[in-house]
């Protein structure tokens, strides 16, 4: 784990926030905005460590926050509470998988919403939920998890184009030459 992955995951946090609120056309077609952080979360708590897991979860949740209708800071916990469940696991899972980032994208995606609506409730705020707000779960999710595996695949070439790489060394010399028909005597 080095410095250069945790930066590139926070500007990509920044970035997907931005376009989030900058460009609003998939809002307008589905009627349901699609949260880019729970699968960027997915992405770092199972490639990166804990710390920028934590790092995520704050910049990523003060970064939705200040262009939402949350309370500030609300949206903080749902966001590590994900991030560190996957990381506690992250060894019995295949995260190479498409199909396993695209459930955990899935479930990210879904339970972060759930326990962010939770802890507004007990927070005594007046929230509109309805029939509407299933259907906008539902896209949140659908959207969350078919993001996930392109979120991998950027941050494996974003990490292979711009961190370092170990060269990787034989103990064979390539021009050496070995004998397979010595006869023994």
């Amino acid at each position: 784990m080095n410095a250069l992955q945790t930066i590139l995951i926070l500007v990509v946090a920044f970035v997907a926030v931005f376009c989030q609120t900058s460009f609003p056309l998939l809002c307008h077609w589905f009627g349901a905005q699609i949260d880019l952080l729970p699968a960027l979360m997915v992405c770092a708590a199972l490639n990166t460590d804990l710390v920028t897991v934590g790092l995520l979860a704050v910049f990523g949740g003060l970064c939705f926050d200040s262009v939402s209708a949350n309370p500030f800071g609300i949206s903080v916990a749902p966001l590590f509470v994900v991030g560190f469940l996957v990381f506690t696991q992250r060894e019995l899972i295949l995260r190479e998988l498409p199909f396993a980032q695209i459930v955990l994208g899935a479930a990210a995606s879904a339970i972060v919403p759930v326990i962010t609506v939770l802890l507004l409730l007990s927070g005594d705020q007046q929230l509109l939920i309805g029939w509407g707000s299933l259907w906008q779960w539902l896209v949140m999710t659908a959207g969350g998890a078919l993001a996930t595996p392109v979120l991998f695949k950027l941050l494996n070439w974003s990490n292979r184009a711009f961190g370092y790489q170990p060269r990787t060394e034989t103990s064979f010399r390539p021009d050496r030459e070995i004998r397979r028909d010595r006869k023994l005597k």
